[in-house]
């Protein structure tokens, strides 16, 4: 029988493992998942942080950074700043990209001041403005709307502010080209070519979505759809992403329907009927969809229609925000969502300490794959897969 100093060691174990996961941790979550108390929780941590593992904040942990107050107090004294950060929306998706900013800024002694705007860029630039005129920012992390509307409007905007601004699961113009010729005909002055360019942080969806073309490969499916929520910001960079991992697995990337097809969407069920004949006449068997609600629904409207998830059609979400309550809980790709803000409180305490002689970064972080049950087929299901119907 385990001794309980290994129950301990276990324990930590998969602790840190969380941690490295997520950039951060909650004692209250940590206690649920591991199944122990919250003072056992905050025992183990203390014994982490003592051997330098982690860092302790109010209510949990993160990952220890060098720009932390303790490494360096012995170099200059801790500088205090105010951040603004504006996202568009305070739920689905973004609720974890602000718990780890807030965690990050309490490792670095740094204030924060949140906004919630809409995706709509009017709404932006009212709530930047107001945190500007009531609060002595220092810097600001933003999630704009970037469409192509006004974006580059907007970008040129937000280059103009009088503080440094780091941009969250967001990128610049020249960011998205896909070739040197494009870069070289954007004429001089436009946004992305400044010689103070906007940095940002943002989810590297090319490799999500070939983390997840990759795993139904290794299931057997070779004909493999997506289906995207037009409505989201990162529609365009999933897409590009799946082209791409298509050419390098020598995968058809014919199949990509861009329909919501949540349950309050109206015609939803016209939308997944359409979707299912299709992938049925061109022998699909898998399906990549973005995202968990859209894809909740999908697996739903098989089950109606006959269809087995799994066995006939494998699904994976893209998001992980709610795809284990599905049924079958669905296998997901889910960008690192408290390491994105982390990373942005970061970046943005960096600049403002180091100023114009750090160079500007813009940075890319790789989701993960968590599989579930409905994405893998017994073996004797998918040795031989042959499309549903």
């Amino acid at each position: 029988m385990p001794t309980p100093r290994a129950f301990n060691t276990q324990r930590r174990e998969r602790l840190m493992t969380e941690l490295r996961q997520h950039g951060a941790v909650r004692v209250v979550e940590l206690a649920e998942l591991l199944q122990v108390s919250q003072i056992t929780v905050r025992r183990d941590i203390a014994a982490l942080a003592q051997a330098r593992l982690l860092t302790k904040v109010h209510g949990g942990a993160v990952l220890p950074t060098q720009l932390a107050p303790e490494h360096r107090r012995a170099r200059r004294p801790a500088i205090r700043f105010t951040l603004g950060m504006v996202v568009p929306t305070l739920d689905f998706f973004w609720p974890p990209v602000v718990a780890g900013a807030r965690t990050a800024a309490a490792v670095l002694g740094v204030e924060l001041r949140l906004r919630g705007s809409s995706y709509d860029a009017g709404e932006d630039r009212r709530q930047i403005t107001r945190l500007l005129e009531s609060e002595r920012i220092s810097g600001l992390l933003l999630a704009p709307n970037l469409d192509a509307e006004n974006g580059e409007e907007m970008l040129a905007w937000i280059g103009a502010l009088p503080v440094p601004c780091v941009m969250m699961e967001r990128q610049t113009p020249s960011a998205r080209l896909d070739s040197v010729e494009e870069a070289e005909r954007i004429p001089p002055g436009r946004p992305g070519c400044s010689a103070a360019p906007l940095e940002w942080v943002r989810s590297d969806h090319d490799a999500g979505v070939e983390t997840a073309l990759r795993h139904l490969v290794r299931q057997g499916n070779r004909r493999i759809g997506l289906v995207l929520t037009p409505i989201s910001p990162n529609a365009d960079h999933i897409a590009r992403g799946f082209a791409r991992a298509c050419l390098r697995l020598d995968l058809a990337d014919d199949l990509v329907f861009r329909a919501s097809v949540r349950p309050d969407i109206p015609d939803h069920r016209l939308h997944l009927a359409a979707i299912l004949r299709r992938c049925r006449r061109a022998g699909a068997t898998a399906l990549v969809v973005h995202s968990d609600p859209d894809a909740i629904s999908l697996v739903r409207f098989c089950a109606e229609e006959g269809i087995a998830v799994p066995g006939d059609l494998a699904v994976v979400s893209y998001d992980d925000e709610i795809a284990q309550l599905g049924e079958p809980p669905l296998t997901a790709i889910r960008p690192a969502k408290g390491h994105l803000g982390r990373m942005a409180v970061e970046l943005l305490v960096s600049r403002l300490i180091e100023g114009s002689r750090r160079p500007a970064h813009r940075l890319l972080v790789v989701p993960e794959l968590v599989v579930r049950n409905s994405s893998v087929r017994p073996t004797r299901l998918w040795i031989d897969r042959r499309p549903f119907g």
